[in-house]
């Protein structure tokens, strides 16, 4: 149980967790104490000495940020000498800082506004201070403006707490600067452009490229979603403006190791307009496609499914929600009456895996070990998975990265085990075992090959028996190699490139009798293909249904296209790979005449005769709590997984890519590899 402790906080007596700080202890009073440097989750550093409040029994004021709570302390927060001080500390800031609040992108949430409203200065009482430093607007990403910077290095801390190391400061006094590796531009850094300093900045300094007079905060309607562009399945706070999107920030909560979006999730919205959406339904006729009516497209769809019998085939993406993939499973059991139905799934994993990944917060891990996966912000490998890791090793979290190749992560890692991952999980459990942990009879018959226990697999096995919460993450073809190890202590999980992999494996999408490859190379009288698969060539079927976002190159080679609406033009619900649903809101109209997969399949569905039941919440939530059970299993990797994480992605991503700004991007870090 949390130990809590009780304090009085501007007269408010409120119990408090022991060892947090007075901001967040101020919070959960209700009481905000101003502050500019300060980010929840990372340490206080006290740069702007807003945060000052008296404590009882002590003779000066003390730092907020980094003053930790104590029982039965006497807190106030608004003393005449602690508001003389913030607003000196605000009157020299204004010194320093463009006052053009009127014409200023930031305005009414700049907190540097907030409270020179709150003190009443319209100006600096100090002789005003101009640097006329150049913006840094050179790529379409970011805009870095250092005369509007006032030093809380709140993008200094983020960048480098997340591994990317790209901003610091540079010169003393007033004259220090924000600044990159020799104060080059953006682009000439190591810069990702995932935009965590952009979510960061308190003022005007950092800011999305394109954001001039495209609205302020006040006049965007926001929704709640979820990125589906990889495994990650970030949350993500989208601002719309007159129907269109205008900026994706990351919605997870604050303080969190989550609070990460990569370049991809943050700007690859332009892509929703571009020339190659799929705008309404197509049909080959005469070796070309032409575009057709919905009524048109749905009957030629029936009359094919009806034709084709059992003998159709269904592929869909990984990468659709819950009620979507639903949907599709009762079409195919309930209307089509067939059992060829798979996904992208068995392309990196066996569908049992999905049933036996556990659930765990990586922000309660106290230890993460990483098996086999080569997690990466800079090559967009599960990005934001690999930023909370550093995160949470920068908050104290021990790291173990067991992997046969030289990875990121190894950079920051405790241990780093080099060589052939089974036999390293191998000597772990026969060092834990040594260490008197109880291992299971059979998982100890499988160790009996076992021969060298270097000082690097005991000090890992006391590392395991001395964490509290330990959590396993995992590449899906070690799962149950893996799953030995957290049968003695931790919560395994299996880790994906698809936003929905491990939904759409519960929903009951999972490939029963052959594989994607399988499928994909047998012949089929007609073959159904629903959201973005690795796939560029018609396979051998005498009728191709695409049901797609984007004219791809499938695509171009079906007889049937219907054009799908895309995640932020939907709304429902997902599971990502820790196990917790997620919620898509529709942020903006679909394109043209684009439907919802669910949509699609239920007017087939109904054209051939057939009404399919709509989702509802409460299967979706059995589905998600299933159980995990975790048994001793083989030492050894699921066989016949066709899978190369990074081009899995990018290959997925293409049409997002190549049809936004991103392609700047690619282009940009492909010339940086050349040299």
């Amino acid at each position: 149980m949390e130990e809590v402790v009780k304090i009085n906080i501007d007269g408010k007596e409120v119990e408090v967790p022991a060892g947090i700080n007075l901001i967040d202890a101020a919070e959960i009073a209700g009481i905000h104490i101003p502050n500019l440097c300060y980010m929840k989750g990372m340490k206080g550093v006290g740069a702007c000495r807003l945060c000052l409040v008296e404590v009882e029994g002590l003779k000066a004021p003390v730092i907020a940020c980094n003053t930790k709570v104590r029982d039965n302390m006497i807190v106030k927060t608004k003393t005449e000498r602690v508001q003389e001080v913030r607003k000196f500390v605000i009157d020299l800031l204004l010194s320093m800082h463009p006052l053009d609040c009127m014409t200023c992108t930031k305005s009414g949430i700049c907190n540097l506004q907030k409270y020179a409203y709150e003190f009443e200065l319209k100006e600096s009482s100090f002789t005003r201070k101009k640097f006329g430093y150049p913006v840094d607007a050179a790529n379409p990403f970011i805009k870095r403006d250092p005369d509007y910077c006032i030093l809380c290095g709140r993008c200094v801390r983020v960048c480098k707490e997340q591994g990317t190391n790209v901003l610091d400061f540079m010169g003393r006094g007033i004259e220090s600067k924000v600044v990159t590796a020799n104060d080059r531009p953006l682009q000439e850094s190591e810069c990702t452009f995932c935009g965590s300093c952009v979510d960061a900045c308190p003022v005007n300094a950092l800011l999305e490229a394109d954001r001039w007079r495209k609205g302020r905060e006040w006049e965007y309607e926001k929704y709640n979603s979820v990125c589906m562009l990889c495994g990650c399945a970030c949350e993500i706070k989208v601002s719309v403006r007159e129907g269109d999107i205008q900026k994706i920030n990351s919605g997870a909560k604050d303080g969190s190791v989550e609070k990460y979006l990569c370049a991809y999730g943050r700007f690859g919205f332009d892509s929703l307009r571009a020339e190659s959406r799929l705008s309404t339904p197509l049909k080959r006729v005469n070796g070309e496609l032409k575009e057709t009516t919905w009524e048109d497209a749905i009957n030629i769809v029936s009359t094919k499914l009806k034709e084709a019998g059992k003998n159709t085939c269904i592929i869909s993406s990984a990468s659709i929600t819950n009620e979507d993939a639903i949907t599709l499973k009762r079409f195919a059991t309930e209307v089509l009456k067939t059992q060829n139905i798979g996904s992208t799934i068995s392309l990196y994993s066996d569908p049992k895996v999905f049933k036996n990944s556990g659930k765990a917060d990586i922000n309660s891990s106290d230890l993460i070990i990483v098996i086999g996966l080569n997690l990466s912000q800079w090559d967009r490998v599960l990005p934001a998975i690999d930023a909370a890791v550093r995160k949470r090793v920068n908050r104290g979290a021990k790291l173990i990265v067991i992997n046969e190749a030289e990875t990121g992560l190894s950079t920051v890692a405790s241990i780093n085990l080099r060589g052939n991952e089974i036999e390293s999980i191998k000597a772990i459990i026969t060092a834990l075992k040594q260490s008197g942990a109880e291992i299971d009879k059979q998982t100890e018959e499988y160790l009996s090959d076992v021969r060298e226990i270097t000082e690097e697999i005991t000090k890992s096995a006391g590392m395991i028996l001395n964490a509290k919460s330990p959590l396993i993450l995992v590449s899906p073809e070690l799962f149950n190699a893996a799953s030995n190890l957290a049968l003695i202590k931790g919560d395994i999980i299996a880790v994906y490139p698809e936003s929905n992999a491990r939904g759409v494996a519960l929903m009951g999408i999972e490939t029963e009798s052959k594989s994607y490859a399988e499928m994909t190379d047998s012949k089929y009288s007609l073959l159904y293909i629903a959201g973005n698969v690795p796939l560029q060539n018609r396979p051998d079927t005498d009728f191709l249904i695409v049901q797609n976002s984007y004219m791809n190159d499938i695509a171009k080679n079906a007889d049937i296209v219907l054009p799908v609406a895309e995640y932020l033009e939907t709304s429902g619900t997902i599971i990502d790979y820790a196990g917790r649903i997620k919620h898509l809101n529709r942020a903006i109209d679909s394109h043209g005449k684009s439907k919802s997969h669910r949509e699609i399949f239920r007017e087939i569905a109904k054209k051939m005769g057939t009404t399919l039941k709509m989702p509802v919440e409460s299967e979706i939530k059995k589905a998600a709590d299933v159980k995990a059970k975790i048994s001793a299993m083989p030492f050894e990797k699921t066989k016949n997984l066709h899978f190369e994480p990074d081009k899995f992605i990018e290959t997925l991503n293409l049409t997002v890519i190549n049809n936004s700004r991103l392609i700047w991007l690619k282009e940009a870090f492909e010339v940086k590899a050349e040299k």
